[in-house]
This record gives structure tokens, sequence and C-alpha cells, in this order.
């Protein structure tokens, strides 16, 4: 790997890791007089915002969590390409590392003492740019886990499992560099709801509601 290579994937990284790391949830929060870090799960993620400000923020942070993972699989790897010029770096390596650094600043920003969300709408997102298919059917097992239990943290866990899933069946033959990035963002959804995963084992976990 030469230097500019390097170049090209360190600018990626830290540009993706910047916009991950843009708190969509507690500003949505703190606008409507709500810090989300103090109220519900405390945690900043569009979930938690849903239910301590309203269902329409919490649809904009999840909107808003979920572009962050598009920017960093498309827009600042495109950016970083234009600023470090012709790296010889494929288009996917540059997505993957954007994405991945994405939802590492999204989990852990900087700005809050690395306590952020849990990284599955930022993940949707950059799996959106990568392999939509996959992502399709990881949608269903998440729409058809909420329908049948009412909770977003399994139906969470289950997509994610099914996106890492996915990602290995139907590849194709094709490098393994996308199949591992989902299973280890499998890894940190799972990881990041241990919270949840312990409610649920009690039956305390919350559940959600469809009305308004």
């Amino acid at each position: 790997m030469n230097f500019n290579q390097i170049t090209t994937l360190a600018i990626t990284a830290l540009l993706a890791y910047l916009a991950g790391s843009i708190p969509f949830g507690l500003l949505i929060g703190l606008a409507r007089g709500v810090d989300v870090r103090k109220a519900g799960s405390r945690n900043i993620g569009a979930t938690n915002v849903l239910r301590t400000v309203g269902k329409p923020w919490g649809v904009l942070a999840f909107l808003l969590d979920f572009a962050k993972g598009i920017a960093g699989a498309m827009v600042v790897t495109a950016i970083a390409a234009r600023i470090s010029g012709d790296s010889g770096l494929s288009a996917e390596c540059l997505k993957i590392t954007g994405g991945f650094f994405a939802v590492a600043g999204h989990n852990w920003p900087v700005w809050l003492k690395f306590r952020g969300g849990k990284g599955v709408a930022t993940s949707a997102g950059m799996m959106l740019a990568i392999i939509p298919m996959q992502l399709g059917i990881a949608l269903i097992v998440w729409i058809a886990v909420l329908l049948a239990f009412r909770y977003v943290s399994l139906a969470s866990i289950c997509a994610a499992v099914a996106l890492a899933t996915g990602a290995w069946i139907l590849r194709n033959g094709e490098d393994a560099a996308v199949p591992i990035l989902a299973t280890v963002l499998a890894v940190f959804v799972i990881a990041r709801h241990h919270a949840n995963i312990a409610r649920l084992l009690s039956g305390t976990e919350n559940r959600f509601s469809f009305r308004k």
C-alpha cells in the first residue's frame, strides 16, 4: 500500500467518523426541550427519541442517522478521493472504510465522551449503499419480528443477524470483506443491546406501541 492510498483511507476514515458522530438524536431532543441522555433509556438513538420526544421526532432521528451511513459510504468517499486524487483503491474498499467509521462515529462520538447510539440506523444506511438486497431481507426480518413481538431491540438484533447471514449466503464467491464487515456490525449491534437483552430475558423490556 502506497502513501497516497494510506492518505485516502485516513481522510475517508476521519471525515466519515466526524459525519457519523453528529448526535442528531440528542440535538433533536434538546431542540424539543428534552435531554435524551437523561430520559428513557438515556440513549441518543432514534428509539429513545421516539419514546421520550415523540414518534415524528423519532422517525426524523432515524432518517438522519440512516443518512449518516449513506454519507459515510458514498459522499465522504467521493470527497476523499477528490482530495487525494487517483489512489488506485477500489470503490468497495472506500465504501467499507467510510461506512464503518460512520458507524463508529455514531456509536462512540468524541463529543459525548464516546457514549453514542447503538448503530442500527447508521449501519442500515451504510449497507443500503453496499448490499441493498441483503438490507432488504434484513428489513423484512425487522418488520416481521417487530409486528410479532413488539420489541424494537429484538427486531434490531434479529435484523443484524439476518443481514450478516444474507451477506455470506449471497456473496456469490466474491471477496469476503463485505460479509466480514456485516458480521462485525452485527456483533456491534448485539453488544450495544446488552442491557436490552438482559431486560428481554427478565421480561422487563418495553414493548413498542403502534398507537399515537
